[in-house]
């Protein structure tokens, strides 16, 4: 990889960050965040309440954890290791940090962590 696309993945990931970063401002800001879903409320309107907070927590989990990614691949791009994989230490093709840009495995190591 030459520094001109790994100049591009930077942006790339920079710009995810911001994305990731601003939905998560958005969700924290939300209203309703600290709904009590025990008052008064009928059991269907709770069980409805109950299932929306529980989606919108698994938003925020996934939100929280595509930053870290992104926030590793920005930091292995600074120490010099983005674009080698953190199992085998193989180059990663471009191609694929192109389609995944805060990937840390190649696709055999991916793949052989997924088995």
């Amino acid at each position: 990889m030459d520094d001109t696309q790994r100049q591009r993945l930077k942006s790339i990931l920079s710009e995810e960050l911001a994305s990731v970063e601003a939905q998560l401002a958005e969700y924290e800001n939300a209203p309703g965040q600290g709904i009590d879903v025990s008052s008064e409320e009928g059991f269907a309107d709770s069980a409805q309440a109950t299932a929306e907070r529980s989606s919108l927590i698994s938003l925020i989990e996934q939100l929280q954890a595509t930053r870290r990614e992104v926030v590793d691949a920005l930091a292995r791009i600074e120490q010099g290791t983005y674009g080698k994989c953190e199992r085998c230490g193989n180059e990663i093709p471009v191609e694929r940090l192109e389609a995944l840009p805060s990937t840390p495995w190649c696709v055999a190591c991916k793949q052989a962590t997924s088995s």
